[in-house]
């Protein structure tokens, strides 16, 4: 009796619907610097698909640059390279992404961000 009591106690403070996991993802062509993004997917797969199909219909080369679950993602682009990033705030995603794109090239400037589901 006290494992049942205690059981359903613990199911009382426990939430019903823990927040589920938010993704999103950036693609970017190289050649032609297009890029496509999304946001709020429930899977890595649907996040990454839908950034590959807006960035398609711009270039050939398109691929996933980064992608992210419950944070924000960002590419940075120079003349000679580009870079991504992820972090738990658009600031910390923005400043990974500009540190890759440094060691590739100089003059980095953000290209795109996106965040999902950030906490």
């Amino acid at each position: 009796m006290l494992l049942a009591v205690t059981l359903s106690l613990f199911a009382m403070l426990t939430p019903a619907h823990a927040l589920a996991d938010s993704y999103g993802a950036l693609a970017y062509s190289p050649s032609t610097g297009a890029s496509g993004w999304s946001h709020s997917y429930s899977t890595r797969s649907a996040a990454e698909t839908s950034a590959l199909r807006g960035c398609a219909p711009y270039a050939r080369d398109c691929r996933v640059a980064i992608w992210f679950v419950n944070a924000c993602g960002a590419i940075a682009t120079g003349p000679d390279g580009w870079g991504s990033g992820w972090g738990d705030t658009r600031t910390r995603a923005e400043y990974e992404a500009m540190q890759v794109c440094k060691r590739y090239s100089r003059g980095c400037e953000i290209l795109r961000w996106q965040c999902s589901g950030a906490r």
